[in-house]
């Protein structure tokens, strides 16, 4: 489509049951749509001759801890043909499976992985579901809100046992305490020395 504002009414008009909402801001089309139109409306603006958004950008999840349905995905894509720019998002709960869009793109076998191994979104019929940037064994997904800020465990080189060891994180209470005061004034333990000093002289 020549500009954004008849692609938004094309899609709107081919596809207005699975569309829940579209918006045009920053030169790109906004959709919203339910998980389960997912499928039918990638094939439609990737193969119809008016949209022809044929390559997929990047998946991402949003996180939000507080709402029932926590987690929005997103999709966003590319056409070439009309040098412009969708972005596709639905919302899930926590614990939902959502289809994989490997055989439609291929090239979202990582992103796929990705958005499991940080959020814990996990995809159906994906050919090959397993961790893609945390470690083997790792616990919890990184980029979800309520992940702890040091992890559950640290990765370090034992002396002892010449080898790669994973451990509980422990916070040393010695190395929490921070010295609030201003620099211009000193900090307290130098300001009783000195005036220690001052009385010695």
């Amino acid at each position: 489509m020549k500009s954004l504002i008849d692609l938004e009414k094309k899609i709107n008009s081919e596809l207005g049951t699975k569309i829940n909402n579209t918006e045009i801001k920053h030169d790109q089309i906004y959709i919203e749509i339910d998980k389960e139109d997912l499928i039918d409306v990638i094939l439609f603006i990737k193969t119809n001759k008016d949209t022809k958004f044929r390559q997929l950008i990047d998946i991402t999840v949003v996180d939000y801890p507080e709402e029932a349905q926590r987690f929005k995905v997103v999709y966003l894509f590319l056409s070439h043909e009309f040098n412009q720019r969708m972005i596709l998002s639905y919302k899930i709960n926590e614990n939902e499976v959502i289809s994989s869009l490997t055989p439609i793109f291929p090239s979202a076998n990582w992103m796929e992985r990705e958005v499991f191994d940080m959020y814990g979104v996990n995809f159906k019929d994906h050919p090959d579901l397993r961790r893609i940037l945390t470690d083997y064994g790792f616990e919890g997904h990184p980029l979800r809100k309520d992940f702890p800020l040091t992890g559950h465990t640290e990765v370090r080189y034992s002396e002892d046992q010449k080898k790669v060891v994973n451990e509980p994180v422990k916070l040393e209470q010695n190395y929490r305490n921070f010295d609030y005061e201003s620099p211009w004034e000193g900090t307290k333990y130098i300001k009783d020395q000195t005036e220690n000093n001052d009385k010695k002289n």
